[in-house]
């Protein structure tokens, strides 16, 4: 099984070009902390390198930018070409299926880009900015278990498995 998980912040905007078949690819880095302190007691972070293609492409140069941070999932890819000098160079990077973008941008200035909170649909353009009742997004701010009482019960019987 080749699976690859990732959250993290953008290190530079979207890189999207269009292949010669017509469909778009985007070349990101995505920046992970660590979750340990290294000796000097700093947070250490991987820079990992992402290819997204087809319509989350598009949409990942669009709406994202230095600094937004995502969720990717994927798969991780070898692969060898020549260099101009004639070396041949080893690439390893993620190979996006999903992405979820998460936040604009550390900003969150909303000075363009996606606004935080708001919703991506990555596979049809889909586009909104606050959330609605019409929409079909739950929005109510009421805490649903403000009657629920400090203790619950259950038995075996009341669990699935």
């Amino acid at each position: 099984m080749n699976k690859v998980v990732l959250v993290g912040r953008l290190t530079r905007d979207p890189e999207v070009r269009t292949l010669p078949n017509g469909n778009s690819v985007a070349s990101i880095t995505v920046a992970i902390n660590r979750n340990f302190r290294n000796r000097e007691g700093n947070i250490d972070a991987d820079f990992i390198n992402v290819s997204i293609f087809g319509k989350q492409a598009e949409n990942v140069g669009k709406y994202l930018s230095k600094g937004s941070m995502l969720g990717v999932d994927g798969r991780i890819q070898t692969r060898t070409y020549d260099g101009q000098d004639g070396q041949r160079r080893y690439v390893t990077e993620v190979v996006a299926e999903n992405v979820e973008f998460m936040s604009s941008s550390r900003r969150d200035g909303n000075t363009g880009g996606t606004p935080v909170n708001a919703y991506v649909d990555t596979t049809s353009s889909v586009y909104v900015d606050e959330p609605s009742q019409d929409n079909g997004i739950d929005i109510s701010t009421e805490d649903p278990f403000k009657n629920f009482g400090s203790e619950v019960s259950l038995s075996d019987d009341d669990l699935p498995f």
